[in-house]
């Protein structure tokens, strides 16, 4: 097997090292679910804890953590970065309301649950969790007020069509850090992630939401007006920037806010351009022969940061001029993305910076080695890892960072279409079973005005769901590539 790292930091032995990435782990699962520590600090913490213990010098363990540190920035956080401004430009300038309003108004009846998670899919691309929360919300309740459908009918599958694209699907921040921990062709990813999510949204959506709407009544509650402060299904605290926030940005800084909408299908088209490129791209390589002008120039215009670019100059025409933004205007809107963002940042370079010393201390190896001699397969490895973590912290993007330092060394004996599974499988393992240490929890308990006992029946057993679904549907995908 290939090391990933050129030289070990510590001559340590099986047991040495295993116990090192034990008490790395159970350090930052402690920090974050006991003592409340912000994941940055307890990635921090956990990853001196691992080095410590592996028998690594200070010197070395810190200069193993700021490679990854700075390596996964590089190579992630700019993405991250670049897919907030979208989300930013649809959320503001009303395409996203277009969107909802445009699809809810055109179906009617047994057709709006379908509708609602297409939908939710849909808006899910660009925007983090929270902020589709924030904004589709509304909307449910809305239509669970004016119609007799059922107020979990619709919100089910509103919530499924977001989290499914939060975990599975590019650019959001768990996908992508799978796929840079893991060395995983981006373009192959989101291929197969679409593929999985679209039956799994039907059935942690649509399916599952008929079926429990039956079992746990819920009246419509009272639209509250600002959103709690709350993280996703990340599992972090953060401060969440909804519409509103944004548009006190623009006011101070530009003037009033836009008072038309860019349109339907304007706002569709720039959601969908930073994906399609990226699509194509992976399409042209597994087509394409080396050396071909069209494969060249596709590979080059859907590489993720070109990519992302194009949409973000696309989304402030079609998004922030259409909808009346002047130049400053849209310039506001676009840097306010930015600072929401800024802790979801720190996290995920925190976790490539333990990431990075989980393989320099050759603890990945281990894991790797011992898979192997137990003929345990690396989908399954990977998914059992990322849902154990998950479960324990609560925070999706710290189980798909540890779970993907852990296994990187099986992602080096796997062809190309095998990591893009294996990232998948960590982010399906990263939504397993969210309880009571998961921010996502208490934003959609309080939205929904639920208890304990009736969020833990649909939120968190439609993402158990969303789970497993996605890891079947992961395995069968890897029985055809």
């Amino acid at each position: 097997m290939t090391p990933l790292a050129a030289e070990a930091i510590t001559d340590a032995g099986t047991s040495q090292l295993v116990l090192a990435a034990v008490l790395g782990i159970i350090a930052v699962v402690l920090l974050i679910a006991w003592a409340k520590f912000h994941p940055f600090l307890a990635l921090i913490i956990g990853s001196a804890v691992l080095g410590i213990v592996a028998g690594a010098s200070a010197g070395d363990t810190i200069k193993s953590f700021t490679t990854g540190l700075g390596n996964t920035t590089g190579s992630v956080g700019v993405l991250i970065a670049l897919g907030a401004m979208i989300g930013a430009l649809l959320a503001e300038s009303g395409g996203a309301d277009g969107i909802v309003n445009r699809i809810v108004n055109s179906v009617s009846g047994s057709a709006l649950p379908w509708a609602m998670a297409g939908v939710a899919a849909l808006i899910g691309l660009p925007l983090f969790f929270e902020v589709g929360v924030v904004l589709l919300v509304p909307i449910v309740l809305l239509v669970a007020r004016r119609t007799d459908i059922g107020l979990l009918r619709i919100g089910i599958p509103a919530l499924a069509g977001l989290s499914v694209l939060h975990g599975l699907v590019p650019p959001h921040p768990g996908p992508l850090v799978a796929i840079a921990n893991l060395n995983a062709d981006l373009g192959l990813t989101l291929l197969f992630g679409i593929i999985c999510a679209i039956p799994t949204v039907i059935v942690a959506g649509p399916i599952f939401g008929n079926f429990i709407a039956k079992r746990v009544p819920l009246q419509v509650p009272a639209l509250v007006g600002a959103a709690p402060a709350a993280g996703g299904t990340g599992g972090t605290t953060t401060a969440t920037t909804t519409g509103d926030d944004l548009g006190d940005v623009v006011e101070e800084k530009g003037g009033p806010r836009p008072t038309r909408n860019p349109g339907f299908w304007p706002a569709v088209l720039t959601v969908l351009v930073p994906i399609v490129l990226m699509l194509a791209r992976a399409i042209a390589e597994l087509t394409l022969d080396e050396g071909n002008g069209v494969r060249s120039a596709l590979e080059t215009i859907g590489e993720p940061i070109v990519a992302l670019l194009v949409g973000v100059l696309i989304a402030m025409y079609s998004l922030g001029k259409r909808a009346g933004f002047n130049r400053q205007q849209t310039s506001a809107v676009v840097g306010g993305a930015l600072p929401p963002v800024a802790g979801i940042l720190l996290i995920v370079a925190a976790g490539g910076g333990f990431k990075q010393v989980l393989v320099d201390a050759g603890v990945g190896n281990v894991v790797a080695d011992a898979a192997q001699d137990a003929n345990i397969n690396a989908l399954l490895l990977g998914w059992l890892v990322a849902v154990g973590i998950r479960v324990a912290t609560g925070s999706a993007t710290v189980a798909t960072i540890t779970a993907a330092g852990i296994v990187a060394p099986l992602a080096t004996t796997l062809d190309k279409p095998e990591v893009a599974l294996l990232a998948l499988a960590i982010g399906s393992g990263s939504l397993f079973f969210s309880h009571v240490n998961d921010a996502g929890f208490w934003l959609v308990k309080e939205y929904f005005g639920m208890t304990v006992g009736q969020t833990i029946k649909t939120w968190s057993v439609m993402e158990t769901i969303i789970s497993v679904v996605g890891f079947a549907c992961v395995m069968i995908l890897s029985i055809f590539v």
